[in-house]
C-alpha cells in the first residue's frame, strides 16, 4: 500500500532544528533591489560553511547563503530547486529567487538525490525510506512542501531509487553488513522481481527506453522492460559506482576500479554499457589521463566528457570509449586526499559545462559546441559542489 505524507509540520520542524547550523543569510545583492532576477541558468556552489548562486549572462552572484561546513548538492529536477544536503536532511535552496528556504524533508542520513519522469526522489540512508515528489508540485511550493509519497525501507543501508513512468519503483537492497542487489516495486508498492547478484550495489542511471544501470563490485545490473539483467566485469572485481547517462542514448558511461586495495580515490579506466546490445567493455583512459566520479558528465551529443588530472576536459565517445577531442581548462591537479575534499567537478546544462578549479576559486564555462572556454568567474571561495538548473 502506498503511504502519503504531508510534509507541512515536519518541514517547519526541521527548519527550527537547523536554526543552530544554517540560516538563510541576506543574498550578496538583495534580488529584491531589481527589477527581475536576470535570466539563463543557476549555478549552485557549495564551499566550507556555505552555499552561493550564480546567475546571467555573466554568471553574477545573486546570493550566499550560511550551512554547514560540508554540503551536497543536487538539482531537484524541477526547474528551480537544488536539494542541499545537510546533517538534517534535504533543504530546499530556491535558485530563482535566489533563497535558502526554510524548507527541509528530514532524514536522518540524507543520501542520493534521484529526478526522472516528473518524480524527484530523496533517499535516507538511514533507515532506508524513500520519499517521492511529483517535481511539478515542488517547483511550486511556497511555504509548505507538497504532499509525498514514502516507501518505508527495509533494512537501513547506503541505496538509492529511481521511480519509472509507470510508476514502477526501483530500490536497493542491503544492511549494515553490506549491499546486495535490487528490488522492483510495482505502483501499489508489491514486490514483483529482485536480484541479489550486485555486491556492492551504488548508484544508478536511466538511459533511453527507461533502462536503469546500477554498478556493483563485479559489474553492473540492468532493468529494461521489467527484466533484470546481470553484466559481469571483465576483471573479477571490476567496481561501478556512479553511471552517466543521456536518457536519449542506450549508451551509459560508468566509472570503473580493477584494484580493490588501491589507495586513493583517482581512477584510470571507464566503463561502457549498451543497454540494447547488453554488453559491458573496460577501457583505459589514455596515458597521464585519471579522474574522480565528479569529473564525468554527458554533453549535448550525448558524448561523455571528463576533466582529467591532467587539467583537460575529455570528450569521449559513450560507443567506443575514444578520446575525440581535450580542451585545458585548469592546471594539472592531484587526487583528493578525502572524496570530500574539493577537487575538479562538472556539471552540464543544455550546450554548456560547468568546471569547479578549487586551486585558482574559479568555475569555468566551457560551450561544448564549439569547443571553447566560454566564460571564467572568480568566485570569493574555495568551491567544491555544484549544482546547475535551467
Amino acid at each position: 500500500m502506498k503511504k502519503t505524507l504531508q510534509f507541512g509540520a515536519l518541514a517547519g520542524a526541521a527548519a527550527l532544528l537547523l536554526a543552530g547550523c544554517a540560516s538563510a543569510a541576506q543574498p550578496a545583492s538583495d534580488p529584491a533591489d531589481s527589477a527581475a532576477a536576470p535570466d539563463g541558468p543557476r549555478v549552485a556552489v557549495g564551499y566550507e560553511g556555505g552555499v552561493l548562486v550564480l546567475g546571467g549572462d555573466d554568471y553574477a552572484n545573486l546570493g550566499e547563503f550560511d550551512s554547514e561546513d560540508f554540503i551536497r548538492l543536487n538539482s531537484a529536477g524541477d526547474g528551480r530547486h537544488v536539494m542541499v544536503t545537510t546533517s538534517k536532511g534535504f533543504q530546499l535552496l530556491d535558485v530563482q529567487q535566489p533563497q535558502l528556504t526554510d524548507l527541509v524533508v528530514p532524514a536522518a542520513t540524507a543520501g542520493h538525490v534521484v529526478s526522472h519522469g516528473g518524480k524527484t526522489v530523496l533517499y535516507d540512508d538511514a533507515t532506508s525510506d524513500t520519499t517521492i515528489f511529483d517535481s511539478a508540485e515542488l517547483a511550486t511550493a511556497g511555504d509548505a512542501l507538497p504532499k509525498a509519497e514514502v516507501v518505508p525501507g527495509v533494512t537501513a543501508h547506503h541505496g538509492v531509487s529511481v521511480e519509472l513512468e509507470d510508476g514502477t519503483l526501483l530500490t536497493t537492497v542491503g544492511d549494515e553488513s553490506g549491499r546486495t542487489g535490487i528490488r522492483v516495486l510495482d505502483e501499489d508498492r508489491n514486490e514483483v522481481a529482485s536480484n541479489d547478484e550486485c555486491p556492492g550495489v551504488h548508484g544508478e542511471g536511466t538511459a533511453k527506453d527507461e533502462a536503469v544501470v546500477f554498478g556493483c563490485e563485479n559489474g553492473a545490473l540492468v532493468v529494461k522492460d521489467g527484466t533484470i539483467t546481470k553484466l559481469t566485469s571483465p576483471d573479477e572485481y571490476g567496481r561501478m559506482g556512479n553511471a552517466y547517462v543521456s536518457e536519449n542514448s542506450p549508451l551509459v558511461v560508468m566509472d570503473y576500479k580493477d584494484d580493490p586495495d588501491a589507495e586513493g580515490y583517482l581512477l584510470r579506466d571507464i566503463a561502457l554499457i549498451d543497454t540494447t546490445a547488453g554488453t559491458l567493455q573496460k577501457v583505459a583512459l589514455p596515458e597521464g589521463v585519471e579522474y574522480t566520479y565528479r569529473g564525468v558528465a554527458r554533453g549535448p551529443a550525448d558524448e561523455a566528457v571528463l576533466v582529467g588530472t591532467d587539467g583537460k576536459l575529455h570528450s569521449i565517445d559513450p560507443a567506443t570509449g575514444q578520446v575525440t577531442a581535450s580542451l585545458p581548462v585548469v592546471d594539472p591537479w592531484e587526487g583528493p586526499a578525502e572524496w570530500q575534499d574539493p577537487h575538479p567537478s562538472i556539471k552540464v546544462a543544455g550546450s554548456f559545462a560547468y568546471v569547479t578549479d578549487p586551486a585558482d576559486s574559479e568555475l569555468v564555462v566551457v560551450d561544448l559546441t564549439k569547443g571553447e572556454i566560454a566564460k571564467t568567474v572568480k568566485l570569493d571561495h574555495i568551491p567544491n559542489e555544484i549544482a546547475v538548473v535551467g
